[in-house]
């Protein structure tokens, strides 16, 4: 039987023979940070104890062990990048303030004290840290938030997010790297509603009050993202895509795609050329959505790979920014932190391991024949082989014995959480 190391060889050889550099490959995924969302650890919970979610929000499953303090919530997270090759990032929403005496703060009011153990944490890792306001599971919520004709409710949101500008500032300064800041609102309607200008037009007005609050561009990313439908808003959602592209293209900020926010049989894999068109850059929210946006862990499935095609092969991996967005409480949450970020890492090394510049030529020249025969061929290389040695090379498990620690981490830690 041979070694990992000779299985190596010879998939680099194999891959040589077609123009791929498998070690050029290996340096470059490297260098490619996915921002892990702290989400996924505890349902959506966060710190503030305000109850059930809403905004169209759903997590499903019973699956013990979840995390129930910032530190349990940490250790976990350190348990998952145990598990996932290379430096990474963590995505942290404003209901995960930390509070020294226990106590929340409105959210019009965090500042960034509340963050400053996710600061450390990241600090001490070498990770840099993005950052989202929390427009949904409020008691202010109810009846919409950047939309609201209360002009009270809706002046409280906006200084939420302009209170979260000063921490997605401060996140920054702490870790020497820019804070992507993504919002994104529920706000929308069960039943048909009776006027879809009027909170469009205040959503915009909010999020110029929001942008106008000055801040460095350079070290806040700040981007928008927009949504279908969601439960409870199945008729309409003021931020729909058209909405929130065409904010980002007029105001100058960064276009957040996620790929469960769109039509069943629309694919983000086919935007991303798109909006690389008019945009310096770009940000995607990596997620599964199964029949409408139900946030499901990232598999290595035909859209994962493919967006990831298109952002390597129109050399935009410095221009498209990546973060994991899903929550699943019916499996091992660790385990699904772990299998999200190293399928869109292996989808990434397909992409860095596919001659692009080959097929371009094929399509141009009109052999769409050959060029089907070469994408179908392609999905039967070696790309396992060279994925274990770039495990290898970072000090991470390459095949699935890494579920063992899990495993191990659930009996010894996880089930003693009552």
């Amino acid at each position: 039987m041979m070694t990992q190391a000779e299985r190596y060889r010879a998939a680099k050889e194999r891959y040589a023979e077609i123009g791929v550099d498998t070690e050029a490959a290996i340096a470059k995924l490297k260098s490619v940070p996915i921002s892990m969302h702290c989400w996924q650890g505890d349902d959506v919970k966060g710190f503030e104890n305000t109850g059930a979610l809403t905004g169209g929000i759903q997590t499903t499953g019973n699956y013990p062990g979840a995390a129930r303090t910032p530190e349990e919530l940490m250790q976990d997270m350190d348990k998952a990048f145990s598990l996932i090759p290379g430096k990474h990032r963590i995505n942290v929403h404003a209901s995960y303030g930390i509070y020294e005496d226990g106590t929340p703060v409105g959210r019009d009011r965090i500042r960034p004290e509340h963050f400053r153990k996710w600061a450390e944490y990241a600090k001490e890792r070498g990770l840099g840290i993005d950052f989202n306001p929390t427009y949904f599971s409020h008691p202010l919520a109810e009846n919409g938030t950047l939309t609201n004709p209360d002009e009270e409710i809706r002046a409280f949101w906006i200084r939420h997010g302009i209170a979260c500008i000063r921490i997605s500032e401060y996140f920054a300064e702490q870790t020497g790297t820019p804070c992507l800041m993504n919002i994104w609102i529920p706000d929308g309607m069960k039943d048909v509603p009776a006027d879809r200008l009027g909170p469009r037009m205040r959503y915009l007005d909010s999020l110029d009050q929001i942008l106008g609050c000055g801040y460095n561009k350079e070290r806040v990313l700040v981007t928008l993202e927009s949504k279908v439908f969601g439960i409870g808003l199945e008729s309409y959602t003021a931020g729909s895509a058209e909405f929130a592209l065409s904010y980002a293209t007029t105001r100058g900020i960064l276009p957040l795609m996620d790929n469960g926010h769109y039509h069943p049989t629309e694919m983000v894999s086919d935007k991303i050329s798109a909006l690389l068109c008019f945009h310096p850059r770009i940000a995607l929210h990596v997620t599964r959505g199964v029949r409408w946006d139900s946030d499901h862990v990232v598999r290595y499935d035909d859209e994962t790979q493919e967006m990831m095609k298109e952002v390597v092969r129109n050399n935009a991996l410095d221009r498209v920014i990546l973060a994991t967005d899903y929550f699943d409480a019916s499996i091992n949450r660790i385990a699904a932190w772990v299998i999200g970020m190293r399928s869109v890492q292996k989808a990434l090394l397909s992409a860095l391991l596919t001659p692009n510049e080959a097929l371009t030529a094929l399509q141009n020249s009109g052999n769409f024949t050959e060029l089907m025969m070469r994408q179908e061929e392609l999905k039967f290389y070696p790309v396992g082989d060279v994925w274990e040695e770039f495990c290898t090379r970072n000090g991470v498990i390459g095949d699935e014995s890494w579920f063992r620690k899990i495993q191990e981490y659930e009996t010894e830690v996880l089930s003693k959480r009552v």
